[in-house]
């Protein structure tokens, strides 16, 4: 079934890319909103003699240090910027990467881009900071970010550069979490950031009305972990750094999930039905939103239907 749906969605990419417009979660699922713009340094934890997590940007922010300066990523919220420049002891950011487009993750791009970093994203991820969008589920627009805020170097599917004795791997995880995932991979150091598509401590999120579904979730999981060994540092946007055998149980539990929600969706089930039906209790997991979590399965699922198998009249 993988290698259905990576045809069925890499066939569509390109038309779809041009038509994303917006999030029923806005980018900003689950976001704890700061009071107060945070200008003391946020905490940190050493991953690998290069490599730093900075975490409560609210989410995690990855940073590897170079003699020419930082690479970082993910910037942080809006509010958060600051705390975690102050985290780098104002030392230079000379490269952001932007998992995806969500203000937890790009909030502090003007910020660092202002100082000079450049800014690198998936080509989709560009597209959403540059355009306003809708929010439908708080009925309002999101203003596009400011010029200097958006990313300066995209690509479509993977890249590498090396940055001091550091070798860094990039590339795409298609429609797992919104329609412009990346992993970044620093493979000397084997710390391995995923953004969104992991999630250990919150509910995963599917942003479906930007492309995220189950299917691109397992798919990019499925990758992941193909990228990573058993000593492998694996950073989610939120929560604590996985292990590899982590990163596989989640990945397990989800396959489950697309295998009972695609065959419900197939016969014109509900998120309502399925939560009735007991599906997220076949699973080792509590969740705090189940509905949530299954209306946008479910959302994802009738967007790509055809894609799974789906014979829905």
């Amino acid at each position: 079934m993988t290698t259905d749906r990576r045809n069925f969605l890499q066939a569509s990419l390109g038309s779809l890319a041009a038509l994303a417009s917006a999030s029923t979660l806005g980018g900003l699922e689950g976001c704890e909103q700061l009071p107060s713009r945070q200008t003391s340094a946020l905490p940190t934890e050493k991953l690998a003699d290069r490599v730093t997590l900075i975490t409560g940007a609210p989410g995690n922010v990855v940073a590897l240090s170079s003699s020419e300066g930082f690479v970082l990523v993910d910037s942080g919220s809006s509010a958060a910027a600051r705390g975690v420049r102050k985290s780098l002891a104002g030392a230079k950011v000379r490269t952001l990467f932007n998992t995806h487009y969500h203000p937890e993750q790009t909030g502090g791009n003007e910020l660092f881009g202002k100082a000079g970093a450049e800014i690198h994203a998936h080509e989709i991820t560009r597209q959403w900071l540059a355009t306003d969008y809708y929010v439908p589920a708080e009925d309002r627009w999101v203003k596009a970010l400011p010029k200097v805020a958006w990313p300066t170097k995209t690509f479509r599917r993977k890249g590498e550069m090396k940055v001091g004795d550091e070798n860094i791997e990039y590339g795409y995880l298609l429609e797992a979490h919104t329609r412009g995932d990346i992993y970044v991979f620093f493979r000397d150091s084997n710390v391995l950031a995923v953004g969104d598509v992991a999630s250990p401590a919150r509910d995963p999120a599917l942003d479906w009305y930007a492309g995220g579904w189950l299917g691109g979730r397992i798919d990019a999981m499925d990758d992941l972990i193909k990228l990573a060994n058993d000593e492998t540092r694996i950073v989610p946007a939120f929560g604590p750094v996985m292990t590899r055998e982590q990163l596989k149980a989640e990945s397990e539990m989800m396959h489950h999930l697309y295998d009972r929600t695609t065959e419900l969706t197939d016969h014109g089930r509900s998120a309502q039905d399925m939560l009735d039906a007991g599906v997220l209790n076949e699973v080792k997991r509590k969740f705090d939103d189940p509905f949530r979590f299954l209306y946008d399965v479910c959302k994802g699922n009738w967007a790509h239907y055809t894609n799974f198998g789906g014979n829905i009249v």
